[in-house]
């Protein structure tokens, strides 16, 4: 924060993994816990982020690769695809550091919400087939 001609100035540092794990949390029926020594969460039991990366400034999202895609065009200084096979199916890691609050809580529902919807969809054919 610094004062410029009478003016109080703040200055936005970008999201922390505390931010992170916050903003997760406060969705509905979402749980932490440990996947290989990083957070992750999960609802329904299925994983939908983590905090794996965290050591190199990252979350990582679980979307589908159209979602990526969508996210990576629209705003390239933070979002990017995960190397490799994974990030070929979709998951996206978020520059912490470079996104605001709006867009971190943004990403984070819509991957919570992708889980949610693909959870559903497996329940009922589970159901559906009788098992």
């Amino acid at each position: 924060m610094s004062g410029s001609g009478g003016k109080i100035i703040i200055k936005s540092t970008g999201m922390k993994a505390a931010d992170f794990r916050r903003i997760a949390l406060s969705l509905e029926g979402v749980e932490e816990y440990s996947h290989a020594g990083f957070p992750a969460f999960r609802v329904g039991g299925r994983k939908f982020a983590s905090l794996a990366s965290q050591p190199d400034g990252y979350g990582n999202l679980m979307l589908t690769p159209e979602q990526q895609a969508a996210f990576v065009k629209d705003a390239p200084e933070i979002f990017l695809p995960i190397p490799g096979g994974f990030g070929r199916m979709g998951h996206t890691h978020i520059r912490l550091a470079a996104a605001s609050k709006d867009v971190l809580e943004g990403a984070l529902r819509t991957t919570w919400k992708l889980r949610m919807d693909l959870n559903a969809k497996t329940s009922r054919k589970v159901t559906k087939g009788g098992k």
